[in-house]
């Protein structure tokens, strides 16, 4: 016994080994928030933490092993398969934009990280594994569809083939027993109904069961697919088909190759005569749930048991309601039913379905239950308790042979639960003798062959009351039929027409089966037909209809595919790529793949089957590659492109803009990455109050602004699954004034160079300008420009009032003579005063955005023209020029920058690390061309654009 403590007072177990005589105390040093303990190892215990780890004990308890870390666990199983104890489990990657899955699997002994297994080479989607027996299933989504993929027997997973066309919305797996798959699959066209696929003992090739199978949504969200698996005989089912608005039940005997509508009671519970042909909404006995459609679900056991007596709650009509709610039974499994009761009952099953206890199910207070020992035929009333009880369960002991049963409920709504413990052993006088059992063959409507095999069972008399025990067995006889049609379903690819054969599909070509050949020199031609799972027939038609082995036909290679194992057109630098080459037709033993990574780097392989496990590259530069694989024989060859985009994380992005614009004049607005070559960008531009954006591919856009005021430009960038944003405001003016100012040098000692130290200096020097020159604050602005050395600009804007609209020159002379005496000062921090000057870097020192120009301009225009010759006879002749030298470096570096060329593509493209490099080796320069070289080329602009 396990008892877990309030994790509110203290983390500990408390372990019992005495049937709770006495307990120990084993304290944790996690909270418990789950425990999932192994079907078949008790003492083998998996827990999950509050702090998101993952622990295992194989010591019930007593001692804990670490598995994984930073574990969101959706699904957490254990199984064991091949005497190897497996712990299987699935955890999500949280990412910027999606959740992604990984599949993981490790032995539970020794689950480590070195020896953690990846079955699935890639991600799937959450939520989507599922372990079952021997098959394993995982789904993928791409491009907005899913794929499902399966792995028998922990080999290597396949994409599951359903029919061409069958495009599931959902799938869910209902059945794996005996080496087969039943999946229910809600297509495309269906919302309340699915359709019922059953495969081979691979689980890979799915061929239709049975259509439009009622489904719904369970109370906690899970889909509830109205079909019943009867455990004690292998092959049968019942379904609720959905046909012409109407629910109708079906059975079938050959797991789901023949079905028949199934057979409605010839009366009723008064003998009264029903003139019907179907019981509509059967359902099994152990749903108790309300709603329109039930769940078909076991009603005993997975050994042979009474098979004979399967018992359904259904109604006689055209729908099942909760108001016509009816009990059925049969003795002869399925064939013929009778009606038990016109209400609503739970009925356990006691000694193998030797007796039947019934207990009516309703929301007001009971006391009796009704006991059978004929099948249903005639029921005694027993009181099971001495005041009412709000029945709110019926437990059986483990085990068919369980004479015990226990019900559990409350006396009124305000007290605790009730438990009564019922054992019937004391109405049982004897043990069961070979006289007290009839024979019974199992039949469907008299064809006693079903799943290839004439199965005689013994079961009781209808009048003996004694106790069959645990070493009853229900079978007398089982002997091999020989083979018929019936014994065979329709192959993958084919579909059974009226007169019952099997056909191609309109879109299935047989000869493609032949792609076997890729690693065999043989294949199985199918005849369109293929043996139920486990039937166990024997000669017959079996050579009629069986598989032939065929030589593999010469023939050049056809249908080559070429995809990533993440299936998936992007992938990162330097990570490892694994490309997966698959050939429908021709002799793979005999084919050779060439594949081309489109780098500069290509390997050939002798055959297809030496490249199974994939191929594997890691690309050292960002860009689009052309990925080729080229299969060629004798016969002729087959080439596949793949266009892979490889990326670098983009980490920061700097939109360059200016600080003041001209109203009606364009602007050019850059984006500046880190690093610079991240892979496919796509740049979404947004201007002020503009609802819709402007998409470029570049990362620079030119635009107008025509208004006047504050404007704010926001630019996202999107690389991959990165999106980064940058803001800027930009004032917008018709007639502005302005100068670039320099520093005293111990500024640069004290720049950060990130964008909130530049807003904060910027409010400081227009402040210090305003004390000095009493300029009105809101003609004036001022920006720090990015880099070092640093640098700023201010504006002087017109008072329209004053000036009708244009610069007040007497205002621009006032304030270059303040910054000209050293008027202009701040106190950066205790002891570091800095002053602020003029930068002398242009023949015309304030830039007048104004139209008209006089006969001075032109003047001014001669002399930038002689001094750009000055500057560059001096920067020629490498003349140490203060000030100069900084201009000449940054018109030098944007030249660069607006005419690079593209990479050609027989070019490297850099890598994250090169071009980290490359900055690196920039930062000795007196100027950094990321940053200071695009604030002072708008300032140039804006000259040549008032002197022109």
């Amino acid at each position: 016994i396990m008892l877990l403590t309030d994790p509110e007072v203290e983390s500990s177990l408390l372990i019992s080994s005495d049937e709770g005589a006495t307990y120990q105390k084993y304290r944790l040093n996690f909270y418990i928030l789950s425990l999932l303990f192994h079907p078949e190892q008790e003492d083998w215990i998996l827990a999950y933490g509050h702090d998101q780890k993952l622990y295992s004990s194989v010591e019930f308890g007593r001692r804990w092993q670490l598995v994984h870390e930073r574990l969101s666990i959706s699904i957490l199983l254990l199984s064991i398969f091949n005497l190897t104890v497996y712990l299987e489990i699935q955890y999500a990657l949280c990412l910027v934009v999606v959740a992604e899955a990984l599949y993981v699997t490790c032995k539970l002994q020794n689950c480590t990280e070195a020896n953690k297994g990846k079955p699935f080479p890639g991600y799937i989607d959450p939520n989507s594994l599922v372990v079952q027996d021997e098959y394993v299933f995982v789904q993928v989504s791409t491009g907005g569809r899913p794929i499902y993929y399966v792995s028998s027997r922990r080999d290597v997973f396949t994409p599951m083939k359903l029919p061409k066309y069958t495009l599931p919305k959902d799938l869910h797996v209902i059945s794996t027993d005996e080496n087969r798959v039943v999946a229910a699959v809600q297509e495309w066209n269906q919302n309340d109904t699915c359709n019922l696929y059953v495969s081979e003992a691979g689980g890979i090739y799915y061929t239709l069961a049975l259509e439009n199978v009622m489904s719904s949504m369970g109370p906690e969200g899970n889909v509830m697919i109205d079909l019943y698996e009867v455990a004690g005989i292998k092959g049968m089912f019942l379904a609720n088909k959905k046909l012409n608005n109407e629910v109708k039940t079906y059975i079938t005997y050959n797991k789901g190759r023949d079905w028949r509508l199934l057979q409605a009671p010839s009366a009723d519970l008064r003998e009264n005569r029903i003139h019907c042909m179907l019981v509509s909404g059967l359902r099994g006995l152990s749903g108790i749930e309300k709603r329109q459609h039930y769940q078909l679900s076991i009603c005993f056991g997975k050994h042979d048991c009474n098979c004979s007596a399967p018992l359904s709650i259904g109604s006689i009509g055209a729908e099942l309601t909760s108001s016509n709610v009816s009990m059925f039974i049969t003795s002869d499994a399925g064939n013929t039913w009778r009606q038990i009761f016109d209400e609503e009952y739970s009925v356990l099953y006691l000694d193998q379905g030797g007796a039947l206890v019934a207990i009516r199910h309703t929301p007001l207070p009971i006391r009796h239950l009704w006991l059978s020992f004929d099948e249903g035929r005639v029921w005694n009333k027993y009181s099971f308790t001495s005041s009412p009880l709000f029945v709110d369960g019926v437990l059986g002991e483990p085990g068919e042979e369980t004479l015990i049963m226990t019900i559990f409920g409350h006396v009124s709504h305000r007290s605790e639960w009730q438990l009564v413990k019922i054992d019937f052993r004391s109405i049982f006088n004897r043990r069961c003798i070979e006289s007290d059992y009839v024979p019974w063959d199992l039949h469907d409507q008299g064809e006693r062959c079903l799943m290839g095999v004439r199965r005689v069972y013994r079961k009781l008399k209808p009048i003996a009351r004694c106790v069959m025990g645990k070493t009853y067995s229900v079978t007398m006889i089982s002997e091999p039929c020989d083979c018929t049609e019936s014994d065979f379903e329709c192959d993958y690819g084919f579909e059974r027409r009226a007169d019952g054969k099997c056909t191609p599909a309109f879109w299935f070509l047989p000869s493609s089966m032949s792609r076997t050949c890729t690693t065999e020199h043989t294949y199985l031609n199918s005849t369109g037909y293929r043996k139920v799972v486990s039937n166990n027939c024997t000669g017959g038609v079996i050579e009629q209809y069986t598989a032939r082995r065929h030589l593999c036909p010469s023939q050049a290679p056809r249908g080559l595919h070429l995809v990533t194992s993440e299936g998936k057109l992007t992938a990162t630098i330097a990570s490892n790529v694994t490309f997966l080459v698959f050939l429908e037709e021709g002799d793979g033993s005999k084919t050779s793949i060439t594949v081309d990574f489109g780098d500069g780097n290509a390997f050939t392989y002798s055959n297809v089957s030496s490249i199974e496990d994939g191929i594997k590259h890691i690309y050292k530069n960002v860009g689009i590659y052309r990925v080729s694989a080229t299969a060629e024989n004798s016969l002729g060859s087959e080439t596949v492109l793949l266009f892979l985009h490889i990326t670098c994380q983009l980490e920061s992005i700097h939109l360059s803009t200016p600080f003041v614009a001209v109203k009606n004049k364009e602007v050019n607005l850059t984006v500046v990455l880190s690093p610079s070559q991240v892979g496919t960008v796509t740049y979404i531009w947004w201007f002020g109050n503009n609802s819709e954006p402007v998409i470029t591919l570049e990362g620079s856009v030119a635009f107008t602004f025509s208004r006047e005021g504050i404007s704010i430009v926001t630019v996202q960038v999107s690389a991959g699954n990165t999106i980064l944003q940058d803001r800027k405001t930009i004032a917008v003016h018709e007639y502005f004034r302005s100068h670039l100012l320099a520093f005293s040098s111990n500024l640069d000692d004290h720049n950060p160079d990130v964008a909130e130290w530049r807003l904060d200096v910027s409010r400081v020097i227009k402040t210090s300008m305003v004390q000095a020159t009493g300029v009105n604050p809101e003609q004036l602005l001022v920006t720090v420009l990015p880099g070092l050395p640093t640098a700023a600009e201010f504006f002087l804007l017109s008072d329209k009032q004053l000036t009708e609209g244009k610069p007040d020159k007497t205002l621009s002379e006032l304030v270059l003579s303040a910054l000209n005496q050293n008027l202009v000062q701040f106190t950066l921090r205790p002891g570091v005063q800095i002053t602020v000057y003029a930068a002398h870097l242009s023949a015309a020192p304030l830039v007048d955005t104004s139209e008209n120009h006089s006969g001075s301009a032109m003047l001014m225009l001669l002399s930038v023209v002689v001094v750009g010759l000055a500057v560059f006879l001096i920067y020629k002749f490498k003349r140490k020029i203060p000030g100069l030298h900084v201009y000449a470096a940054m018109q030098d570096e944007k030249e660069q920058e607006m005419i690079q060329s593209p990479v050609s593509p027989t070019d490297s493209t850099p890598s994250c690390s090169s071009q980290r490099e490359l900055l690196t080796s920039l930062e000795p320069l007196d100027t950094e061309p990321n940053t200071q070289t695009i604030g002072e080329y708008y300032t140039s602009l804006f000259s040549l654009q008032s002197l022109m």
